[in-house]
C-alpha cells in the first residue's frame, strides 16, 4: 500500500503561497522541502486538510480563504501600549515586527503607529484577513508505527 498524508504521518513537500494577484509569498522552490508532522498543529487547518489523502507524487492546487488560512482582521487584536513600556534604548519604528514575552510564550506584533506617549501594536498575523493559493507537491510521506499507513 503506497503511504498517503493522513494523521500520525510526517509530509514532505515543495510548494509554493501566493496571493490572488499573483504575488508569491512564501515558496520552497531552490530549497530543502517543508517536512511536517500531520495532525499536530504545525500547518493551517486548512492547508492540512487539503492535503489529507495525497500520495508521493501528486501535486495538488488549492485557494483557502481567511477562516482557513490565518484568520480574519480583528480590531480588539490592535492596541495601544504606553510608550514607556518600552526599554527606553529599544529602537521603535513603524512596519517593526517584535514579541511581546507571556507566559504562553512569545506573541508577535507590528508596530504600527508612534506618538510621544503612545505606541500603537497589532497582534493580528500578517496574514490574517487575507485569501491564499498554494500549489504543492508530495515528495515524501513517512509513518511512525501508529499511522497504520505502511
Amino acid at each position: 500500500m503506497s503511504a498517503v498524508i493522513e494523521d500520525g504521518t510526517t509530509a514532505v513537500v515543495h510548494y509554493t503561497g501566493i496571493f490572488p494577484d499573483g504575488e508569491v509569498f512564501d515558496s520552497s522552490e531552490g530549497k530543502d522541502p517543508l517536512a511536517y508532522q500531520v495532525g499536530k498543529q504545525q500547518m493551517i487547518p486548512g492547508f492540512e486538510q487539503e492535503m489529507m489523502g495525497a500520495a508521493i507524487g501528486e501535486t495538488r492546487e488549492f485557494t483557502l480563504t481567511p477562516d482557513r488560512a490565518y484568520g480574519e482582521r480583528s480590531e480588539d487584536a490592535i492596541q495601544q501600549v504606553p510608550r514607556d513600556q518600552f526599554p527606553s534604548e529599544m529602537p521603535l519604528e513603524v512596519g517593526v515586527m517584535m514579541a511581546a514575552q507571556t507566559p504562553q510564550g512569545p506573541l508577535p506584533f507590528t508596530i504600527t503607529e508612534i506618538s510621544d506617549d503612545v505606541v500603537t501594536v497589532d497582534f493580528n498575523h500578517q496574514m490574517a484577513g487575507k485569501t491564499l493559493k498554494f500549489n504543492v507537491e508530495v515528495v515524501d510521506v513517512r509513518c511512525d508505527d501508529s499511522c497504520g499507513c505502511c
